[in-house]
C-alpha cells in the first residue's frame, strides 16, 4: 500500500507540473486577449478621434481619416489575435502523465496481493472477542483465535489470498 500511495503521489506531482506550465501559457494568450480588448476599448476611440484629425490636416477628407484610423486599430487587434491563437495552440494535454498513468494500469491489473499474516490486535481479533458469550470462561481466547481462522477460512477469494487486516475489518 505504501508502495501505491508513494506512486499515486508521483504521479500527481508530474500533472502539476505538466499542467503549470500549460497554465503559464495559457495566462499569457490570456493577457495578450485583454490588451487587445482594452486596446480596442479605451484607446480606439481616443486615439482615433486625434488621429483622424491629424491626417485631416494633411489634405484628406475627414470620413478617409476616420477610416484610415479605424483600419490601423483593426489591423492591431487582428495582429494581437493572431498572437494570442498561437499562444494557445502550443497548450497541449499532459502526454507524460498520461502515458505514466497508463503504464502504471498495465502494472496494477497484473499484480496480486502479497499475502501477509495476520497479527495479533488486528481489529479482526477484536471482532472475535465481540462475539465471545458474557458467561464464556478464560479458554474462550483460544476458541476466539479458532474462531479467527474460521472466519479467514470462509472470507470471499478477494479477501482470502490477501490476509491484510486493512481489507479483514468488520
Amino acid at each position: 500500500m505504501a508502495d501505491v500511495s508513494a506512486l499515486v503521489h508521483d504521479e500527481i506531482a508530474l500533472v502539476k507540473v505538466e499542467l503549470r506550465q500549460d497554465v503559464k501559457r495559457a495566462l499569457f494568450g490570456s493577457g495578450a486577449v485583454a490588451g487587445a480588448l482594452v486596446l480596442a476599448f479605451f484607446a480606439m476611440p481616443m486615439f482615433s478621434m486625434a488621429a483622424a484629425y491629424v491626417i485631416h490636416a494633411l489634405g484628406l477628407g475627414l470620413a478617409w481619416s476616420f477610416l484610415i484610423v479605424a483600419g490601423a486599430y483593426v489591423l492591431v487587434a487582428v495582429l494581437l489575435g493572431l498572437i494570442a491563437y498561437g499562444r494557445f495552440k502550443k497548450v497541449k494535454k499532459p502526454e507524460r502523465s498520461i502515458e505514466s498513468a497508463k503504464q502504471t494500469a498495465a502494472v496494477m491489473k497484473g499484480a496480486k496481493p502479497h499475502p501477509r499474516p495476520l497479527e495479533s490486535g488486528t481489529s479482526l481479533d477484536k471482532a472475535t472477542a465481540k462475539r465471545a458469550l458474557p458467561g464464556a470462561d478464560e479458554n474462550s481466547g483460544k476458541d476466539a483465535g479458532k474462531d479467527k481462522d474460521a472466519v479467514r477460512d470462509s472470507a470471499p477469494d478477494s479477501m482470502a489470498g490477501s490476509g491484510k487486516a486493512a481489507d479483514l475489518k468488520m
